[in-house]
């Protein structure tokens, strides 16, 4: 099941694919030198720091140049926009042909089972289902 995208929309699915591929990694300064550093990007606020001067031999600094096309931001790859549920009504509001559901974490089994039984009457297509 594929989502009903323009022409435009698949076009920049496809630019945003390409983008992601290309998209370094963003690394702490020195998060390799450290243990007790996690390698989650946080800006560099040092006074001399080389990371901040964006100097070339260091790595990747975070840039709003590395975002995806605003038309297709926050998509599934399936090219659907998520719906978070965290109940039945939730599922009435979603449109079939281009948005998909993703249950919340929070939903008990009994209760996700019931969802996913409408959902599936309604054509919705679950990111997230229980087997």
């Amino acid at each position: 099941m594929k989502a009903e995208l323009d022409n435009d929309g698949k076009r920049l699915l496809k630019i945003r694919n390409r983008m992601n591929r290309k998209r370094p990694e963003f690394h702490r300064q020195e998060w390799f030198r450290y243990v007790r550093l996690g390698s989650s990007w946080r800006k560099p606020r040092g006074k001399h720091s080389k990371l901040r001067e964006k100097k070339g031999y260091r790595h990747a600094f975070v840039e709003s140049g590395y975002r995806g096309p605003a038309k297709v931001r926050y998509f599934h790859p399936t090219g659907f926009r998520e719906i978070y549920v965290t109940s039945l009504t939730d599922i009435d509001r979603i449109n079939p042909k281009t948005e998909a559901a993703r249950i919340s974490s929070t939903i008990g089994r009994k209760k996700r089972i019931m969802i996913q039984e409408k959902a599936r009457a309604l054509g919705v297509k679950i990111l997230n289902e229980v087997k």
